[in-house]
């Protein structure tokens, strides 16, 4: 497919320049609106800088050169509906909890729509002040650069820290006599305090974070990010290690999802992908960028606050109707990995506890670890599980299921009594958990897996025949889940129905996300192969250990059809997309680069097709297979617990995972693997890998895809037959299928010119197709659309509304055959739905439908 890629627009940029100043952590203090669909609040940002940059880099310089010259001067923000809050004083009397209820007995000044005069400047600067302060000091002044978009920032002011009671333990040295440098001394000691005094630096984060404003800071915004300085902080170690932002999310950026819940109740919660969470707070986006991060929500008190954090969170009631939740993470992450969802969500609860229930409802805190020498760890210092004996044994973590209330029957019935079994095979195949704890929400129906947009599918889907097997529409299907985040799993309403497979199998591949993904993430987000190979790869190993009954020939059976029709899709996918999509190291040798200030770009991150490919995770999963093969299963997964356990913490590149990897194998096994071939046939080529081709071609078809082909030649002999009664003795005995070979044998059925409606009816009343899972679902849908049985249409409608995500490829085949009652069929079901649809979505069908 010709295709042109345009770096301008298809890569993503992180202006944030890391290389200079870090956050080492995030006070979020917000209150979701959802009249207004905002939230909005104070960020506090605790900075660590580094000694190397006394001097002024020229990195700055770069970034500035890089923009348009508009953009790299300071201006007053345009004016905004905001409201003014007076800085509030700190006092003696406040405290750790007082920040748990912040806003409790402020003065509501807005008006009764919420909104403010719009005569109240944004950046409570007057416009003379900052016209100076640029004009004299502009080019000598240290920038801060963070990445943001889609936010409103009203105002960046320094915190005086050194204002908070009882702060003097950490000014060491008496000499200082600098305010600022003594404010930066605190802080520089506060984020180096030991792991196990978590509780007072978390404690010492929230009094700071309420401590009095000290001057406001020039701050200006353009596409991707947001401008800081002080005047006169000439070097990354003289900026402010401790500032506030106000600020607020618009009801269209694109980190936040406005919708309503299967109930018809409003919620929100964040998709980030591609931008991540740059359009929910002010933040340095870059994998390097490791911090910690506290948060207090206030919402409405029948809404419940989930969010990324170590504790499950109970509300506080601020007052009548509104209630306040707080979590922390002492766990070092990329901000990316930050989630919320607010919404009427109901707590799942079991109707009977099992031991393992009760077993998993005990809460483990860090605190009562009794750490062992951090020295045996790689990554920074943090409370981490693995150097506690309890948790290393801990096979089922605490975890909580919650839905709308019109769901919880299908939670209870499929989804509650598959979390215990899949930790629990998880932690069986690489150990301890990384993460004390786990909540699992099923979203709205208009959750969209991944982003989307209207001119994919002009390009890649011209015809009917590219609409039948249109690989990229398929491979987006099979995106049940959210991007990763630790503590929290969201899972599409899809995963609901016909029986625990597919739910199953979407649950583990989140789960394996906790170690690939969460615990090891990618320094380079161009490798997603390292998080989504590797998910998918152990997505089936946890699935046929969470089945116990399953005996370890019928695993291995189910595992190879899966790899069947990962072949498939894989194969699919890679005729019908761009080359330079194709790449799983697409950087080659410069991967892991950034300039010297930091800043980077994610190669093709914001190319709308990429939301829809699967090559990350498919040609990730058949090199591990490949690998797991070479050594025998054994002694990779054996390997694997080692590599777990020396670099969870910390980001790796692929040459990390292959080197630690071939250092291990045998070299009677090693052959000619190698690092540099490794690149060559797998991550840095497009098209099959030249090793997977030979493999497939040499490799015997599995048992339980040799069934599904005798089943399919029964289908093609009953489509053949006369309409005349036949014979009983010529009557065919179909077998009873597994949901994958269900998959398989539709897919097959589908590249049949045609069947006729008796067919169909018979081949539907045999399998039960409409109470299968989505996947089975899907491909029935595609083939009633296709032969135009209209017995059936009802199952196509249902599809539509209930599996919206999935049904954007179905409404370009209703509409592409050019027939009136199925057009008709398309505008109806979207009449119904487009209100509350993901607006990615909406916009691609209703360009195919109008």
């Amino acid at each position: 497919m010709d295709i042109k890629l345009d770096p301008s627009r298809d890569d993503l940029p992180l202006m944030a320049n890391t290389s200079h100043i870090l956050v080492k952590h995030y006070v979020l203090d917000l209150d979701v609106d959802f009249e207004s669909q905002i939230i909005e609040g104070t960020l506090v940002l605790f900075f660590e800088s580094g000694n190397r940059y006394r001097k002024k880099s020229s990195s700055t310089e770069e970034t500035c050169q890089s923009e348009s010259d508009e953009a790299c001067k300071f201006r007053t923000p345009e004016p905004c509906h905001v409201p003014v809050t007076n800085t509030r004083t700190f006092s003696s009397k406040m405290g750790y909890n007082d920040f748990a209820i912040y806003g409790k007995g402020e003065k509501d000044t807005s008006g009764k729509d919420g909104n403010h005069d719009n005569q109240e400047q944004a950046s409570g600067i007057s416009s003379s002040k900052y016209c100076c302060d640029t004009g004299n000091h502009g080019s000598e002044d240290f920038l801060l650069v963070l990445d943001c978009c889609d936010l409103s920032v009203l105002k960046v002011e320094e915190v005086d820290v050194a204002a908070v009671p009882g702060i003097e333990k950490f000014t060491r040295s008496p000499k200082l006599t600098v305010v600022s440098e003594l404010r930066n001394q605190i802080v520089h000691e506060l984020v180096t305090l030991p792991a196990d005094r978590w509780r007072e630096q978390l404690d010492h984060y929230a009094r700071c974070s309420q401590a009095p404003g000290c001057g406001e800071l020039l701050f200006d915004t353009d596409t991707w990010s947001l401008q800081i300085r002080k005047t006169g902080a000439q070097t990354a170690i003289d900026f402010p290690h401790a500032i506030r932002i106000r600020y607020r999310t618009k009801p269209q950026g694109r980190s936040v999802t406005w919708t309503s819940d299967q109930s018809g109740r409003p919620c929100v919660y964040t998709m980030g992908s591609p931008i991540n969470n740059r359009a929910l707070f002010p933040c340095q986006e870059p994998p390097v960028a490791m911090s910690t991060w506290q948060a207090t929500v206030r919402a409405a008190a029948s809404f419940v606050v989930l969010m990324s954090g170590e504790n499950s969170a109970q509300p506080t009631q601020l007052r009548e109707g509104c209630s306040s939740w707080h979590y922390y993470v002492t766990m070092p992450m990329p901000a990316s990995t930050f989630t919320i969802a607010v919404g009427p969500w109901t707590e799942v609860k079991p109707e009977t506890c099992s031991p393992n229930d009760q077993a998993a409802k005990r809460p483990f805190s860090p605190s009562e670890a009794d750490f062992r020498c951090a020295s045996i760890c790689g990554h920074v210092e943090y409370p981490c599980r693995f150097q506690n004996a309890s948790a290393t044994t801990q096979e089922i973590i605490p975890h909580r299921v919650f839905a709308p209330g019109c769901l919880r029957g299908a939670c209870q019935e499929t989804l509650l009594q598959l979390v215990s079994p899949c930790l629990s095979a998880a932690h069986s195949v690489l150990g301890t958990h990384p993460f004390s704890r786990l909540d699992v929400l099923i979203v709205p129906a208009n959750f969209p897996s991944l982003g989307m947009a209207s001119s994919f599918l002009t390009s890649v889907c011209p015809d009917q025949d590219s609409l039948t097997c249109g690989p990229c529409y398929k491979a987006f299907l099979f995106k049940f889940a959210c991007p990763n985040s630790p503590h929290i799993v969201f899972l599409s309403q899809s995963t609901l129905t016909g029986g625990s497979h597919l739910c199953g199998t979407r649950l583990c591949h989140e789960i394996a996300h906790a170690w690939f993904g969460l615990a090891i993430g990618a320094r380079d987000w161009t490798e997603e192969w390292l998080s989504e190979g590797f998910a998918t790869h152990l997505e089936d190993v946890f699935w046929a250990k969470a089945q116990q009954q399953l005996a370890p020939h019928e695993a291995q059976e189910q595992q190879e059809l899966r790899a069947c029709l990962r072949w498939r899709r894989l194969q699919d996918e890679l005729r019908n997309s761009p080359e330079q999509l194709q790449v799983l190291r697409p950087s080659k040798e410069k991967t892991g680069h950034v300039t010297d200030s930091g800043s980077s770009v994610v190669k093709h991150g914001l190319n709308p097709e990429k939301g829809f490919m699967q090559v990350h995770y498919l040609k990730g999963y058949f090199l591990l297979r490949f690998l797991a093969r070479r050594l025998g299963d054994d002694t990779y997964f054996s390997f694997l617990r080692k590599f777990v356990h020396t670099f969870h913490g910390q980001l790796i590149l692929s040459q990390d995972f292959l080197q630690m990897l071939l250092e291990n194998i045998p070299e009677e096994k090693r052959l000619d693997l190698s690092v540099e071939s490794i690149f060559r046939d797998w991550l840095e080529s497009s098209g099959l890998p030249q090793p997977l081709q030979t493999e497939r071609q040499a490799g015997a078809e599995c048992g339980l895809a040799r069934q599904v082909g005798a089943e399919v030649a029964k289908w093609n002999r009953v489509n053949r037959r006369p309409r005349k009664r036949n014979r009983r003795g010529t009557k065919e005995v179909f077998e009873k299928l597994l949901p994958d070979q269900l998959v398989l044998l539709l897919e097959h059925l589908l590249e049949q010119k045609t069947l006729n409606p008796r067919t169909l009816q018979s081949l539907e009343r045999t399998y039960h197709l409409p109470q299968q899972d989505a996947e089975v679902r899907h491909r029935w849908c595609e083939l009633v659309v296709k032969h135009k049985y209209t017995k059936a249409y009802k199952d196509v409608e249902r599809f539509l509304q209930e599996d919206q995500a999935m049904g954007v490829y179905l409404y370009g085949e209703l509409m592409v055959g050019e027939d009136a009652r199925q057009q008709q069929l398309a505008r109806s079901c979207f009449a119904l739905t487009q209100e509350w649809m993901d607006r990615c979505s909406a916009q691609v069908v209703a360009e195919m439908l109008f």
